[in-house]
């Protein structure tokens, strides 16, 4: 179930002929520990754990009992976008367990192994996002999930980790794996796939346990993760904030509810922090007055707007850029560049016309599968796309200079772009001011293929675009 020990408990008499080869004679079950941060800092340490109860977590030499968030179970079919006819009930054969961490404690085990702790202001932070392997049938898309290359995920994972980050920001999609792998493909034979846990363990849990080990993570939404598709499991196993009834994704009716939640606010530090927004129902297609999205995104910009009003200086986090850029291409025809997310424009920019709150300098995303670096000398807040980390990425490529008048939003004017497309890596923020971060663009080997600043609401690169 779980990336394994070589030795398992056993019956007395088979584990009494394996003793010699097993490093020790008991171990305990198979889990997945992580530390997810939440609002106002709060960090809760989370296990899944196929057990029948919540193991206690040891605090500062204390046990404490984690309380169980979610139960076993298998919820109830619920047709899928992308392919209803092969829909199929979500299994959740485990306990997902949690217990609030204290701030100032000094460890946190469960189960014997070490949780990471929250650090009052990070220095170093990993940015990942898009990090499932595609299996989709409504676009005839099946990325070779049991090949290194081209899912690269763990590798990513691995290296994120090595450069011993203090947080990890995901900007959303985890979950790919939507439909079976057809007959034949020996890329992704004999992948797991669905919505229930086995799919989820094979595209998120397992490939990014050393990194999930490594520091604790903020979990941004992606529209994978909405009801309709992976947003049960986002419920259960990611989002910070308590699990509700109707808020679960678990049956059609409440989805009004369960596809948006109210943003958050984690402080990191030197007057700054991190806005988090969930954006997983908008559209590209757009929203207008009357749609529902529409309004819960006005909603949304207002909660925003407050929370950024707390501290001088602030980095937002959606799933979904407002002000990146992708392209593309029909057959051999000419590359056309794609603007922002239309639904989160229409519906922000119909209460503030530069988008976002003015307190906000920065604005972190994925959901285009590239690396993109955007600055504006028309007073918006830098742009960073990092949804490169194990997805079938984008190919067509960007311009290393945008044409004249390029834009990704309405009244953007755009004085520095950088972009790697058909790259599979992460990026990390180092701080060195209040407003400053140097951030690197890392390849598979962890070799940095880009370097580029953030000062304030502006950012530049070295290179134009990664080759």
């Amino acid at each position: 179930m779980f990336p394994t020990t070589l030795c398992r408990p056993l019956p007395a008499l088979a584990l009494a002929s394996l003793l010699a080869g097993c490093a020790t004679a008991v171990q305990p079950p198979d889990f997945s520990s992580f530390v997810v941060m939440g609002d106002n800092g709060a960090a809760v340490a989370r296990v899944l754990v196929a057990a029948p109860a919540c193991p206690d977590i040891v605090i500062d030499g204390r046990p404490l009992a984690m309380a169980v968030r979610a139960p076993a179970a298998t919820i109830a079919l619920r047709s899928t976008p992308s392919a209803p006819a092969d829909s199929r009930p979500a299994s959740f054969p485990l306990l997902t367990c949690e217990a609030p961490l204290p701030a100032g404690g000094q460890g946190a085990t469960v189960l014997g192994r070490a949780l990471p702790l929250p650090k009052a202001e990070p220095q170093r932070i990993v940015v990942i996002g898009d990090t499932g392997c595609r299996l989709q049938k409504s676009s005839a898309s099946y990325q070779a999930c049991n090949d290194g290359a081209a899912y690269p995920f763990a590798a990513v994972a691995a290296q994120a980790a090595a450069w011993r980050p203090d947080l990890v920001i995901h900007v959303g999609d985890y979950h790919y794996r939507e439909n079976a792998c057809p007959d034949g493909d020996v890329g992704c034979a004999g992948s797991p796939w669905g919505y229930g846990w086995d799919a989820w363990n094979a595209d998120f849990f397992a490939p990014g346990a050393a990194l999930l080990r490594a520091a604790p993570w903020i979990m941004a939404r992606g529209n994978h993760e909405s009801c309709p598709r992976g947003g049960q499991g986002y419920w259960r196993f990611l989002d910070p904030r308590p699990l509700l009834a109707g808020r679960d994704c678990n049956a059609d009716a409440d989805d009004a509810v369960g596809n948006y939640s109210d943003p958050y606010a984690v402080m990191i530090g030197q007057s700054t922090q991190l806005i988090v927004m969930d954006t997983a129902a908008t559209t590209w297609k757009g929203l207008k007055p009357g749609d529902l999205g529409y309004d819960k995104y006005r909603e949304l910009y207002r909660k925003v707007d407050a929370l950024s009003r707390q501290a001088p200086h602030n980095i937002g986090i959606t799933h979904h850029p407002l002000l990146g850029m992708g392209a593309d291409r029909k057959g051999d025809g000419p590359i056309v560049l794609l603007t922002g997310d239309a639904g989160l424009q229409q519906a922000f920019g119909s209460l503030n016309p530069q988008l976002l709150p003015a307190a906000i300098q920065t604005m972190l995303s994925g959901h285009v599968h590239l690396w993109e670096q955007v600055s504006f000398s028309s007073g918006h807040p830098s742009q960073l796309i990092s949804g490169f980390s194990g997805t079938a990425e984008d190919i067509v490529p960007l311009p290393e200079r945008l044409p004249a008048g390029a834009t990704p939003a309405p009244g953007a004017v755009v004085d520095s772009f950088s972009s790697w497309v058909d790259g599979f890596g992460f990026m990390t923020m180092e701080r060195r001011g209040a407003e400053q971060w140097e951030v690197l663009v890392h390849d598979l080997q962890g070799k940095v293929r880009n370097r580029c600043r953030i000062d304030g609401r502006r950012s530049s690169c070295d290179a134009a675009r990664v080759k």
